[in-house]
């Protein structure tokens, strides 16, 4: 975790820091494995708690991920300061930002993953074609599209993203969060599934998909709150 960039105050965290790195490569490099992403586009971070202050580990720009390693890894503080690590943080960096400013994500995953993005050019709201829409706080919106990387595209995607966990970028792809890495995999793996859906249902010539309703996607979100083990 040495390097020019770094800052003292993260010395105590180096092991924290280093074991929540492994796994945002991990997960950068599962996104390529499952299809959600070509080459270097997309990216991932994970907000680390530390005593001198929330460390912000990030994807780097244009770094394959099957080439990083421990002494890859970037970290801002949440003004966007470069705290740790040599290499210049992901071009996405203030999507990443607000998400984590506006909530208390402790992960973020943006992909362009294929069926999500084709969906995002169709429509400005993901068709209620499955309940688990759900698990993202509800129907899917679509952020207006705006450059990549810059502030503009933030501020949208913090607008779709009002009251839920996920939406999608027009022409772009996709941005999910949640309380854990693996939930904002799990999150974004979600809802490319129920774009292939849509995209399958309604490429049916002579035939139109049904669709829930709010109510009935309001009633799976309550059951939702009570799903899976008790602990």
């Amino acid at each position: 975790m040495s390097g020019r960039q770094r800052d003292e105050r993260y010395d105590g965290q180096q092991e924290p820091i280093a074991r929540a790195w492994r796994d945002l490569v991990a997960a950068a490099r599962r996104t390529v494995a499952d299809g959600l992403v070509v080459g270097t586009s997309g990216n991932v971070s994970v907000r680390v708690p530390a005593e001198g202050g929330d460390v912000i580990l990030v994807t780097p720009s244009g770094v394959p991920y099957d080439r990083l390693g421990p002494q890859d890894a970037v970290g801002v503080a949440p003004d966007g300061r470069r705290v740790l690590g040599d290499l210049v943080p992901t071009s996405e960096l203030p999507m990443h930002l607000e998400i984590y400013r506006a909530t208390d994500a402790a992960a973020v995953v943006h992909t362009h993953a294929v069926h999500a993005t084709a969906v995002s050019t169709l429509v400005t709201e993901l068709p209620l074609i499955h309940y688990m829409a759900a698990a993202l706080g509800g129907p899917v919106r679509v952020a207006p599209y705006a450059r990549y990387g810059t502030e503009e595209l933030a501020a949208r995607m913090l607008d779709a993203l009002a009251d839920r966990t996920g939406c999608l970028l027009q022409n772009h792809g996709t941005v999910t969060y949640g309380a854990t890495l693996d939930q904002a995999y799990d999150r974004t793996a979600q809802l490319e599934w129920m774009c292939r859906v849509w995209l399958t249902a309604s490429s049916v010539p002579g035939r139109e998909p049904n669709l829930l309703s709010r109510d009935q996607v309001d009633e799976v979100r309550e059951k939702l709150r009570t799903y899976g083990q008790p602990g």
